[in-house]
């Protein structure tokens, strides 16, 4: 007998497989399956993956069904052949990638205080937030924390540090402050790569 939590667990998954299988009745009867059968698979594959996930944000982060509906009627418009789209959109960038800039963009001006280092830095820092906005591999709360917190907290930082009467001018501070926004880089980055989307 199923607790009432998997019960609900359940009637979710199925009403959101129903709302997929009414929105897509103008697809054909075997791609229409063929989606469906993605999207349970899907489910199952991420319940496994992350079983303390409420399958509400399963749900969720595979889209609303409307939208799956019209991207895969969209498709089979195209006349393209291609069988259904799968659940979940394939980033064209790697997700490694503006996790590595973020953090890259603060040894530039580390390593290079000088020109072009700080320049190179803050390309980096703008580009590995763009990116990070842009891909499909986190939810909005994760992209506008990990922007929040990798690029314009260590901004807002070196900008104080560096506006300030102290200034850089002690090795001991600014090695110390150097380190540690390194290490809150790192920590988000890693975090980022944790809860990203497979």
């Amino acid at each position: 007998m199923k607790t009432p939590a998997a019960a609900t667990s359940v009637d979710l998954v199925r009403d959101y497989l129903s709302a997929v299988e009414r929105e897509t009745s103008a697809l054909p009867a075997d791609r229409r399956q063929e989606l469906l059968a993605d999207l349970a698979e899907h489910i199952e594959v991420t319940r496994a993956e992350r079983p303390d996930a409420a399958i509400g944000e399963v749900l969720a982060e595979l889209g609303d069904p409307r939208a799956i509906a019209a991207t895969a009627l969209a498709e089979a418009g195209s006349g393209s052949g291609e069988p259904a789209p799968a659940p979940a959109r394939r980033g064209k960038v790697h997700p490694l990638v503006p996790l590595l800039m973020l953090p890259l963009s603060l040894a530039f001006i580390v390593v290079f205080p000088d020109q072009p280092g700080p320049l190179f830095g803050v390309l980096f820092r703008i580009v590995g937030a763009v990116l990070l906005c842009t891909s499909v591999h986190w939810t909005a709360v994760h992209k506008t924390t990990g922007v929040l917190l990798a690029a314009v907290l260590p901004t807002v930082v070196i900008a104080t540090w560096n506006l300030s009467s102290g200034g850089p001018t002690g090795d001991g501070p600014a090695l110390l402050a150097n380190v540690t926004m390194l290490a809150l880089l790192a920590a988000v980055s890693a975090w980022l790569w944790r809860v990203r989307r497979a």
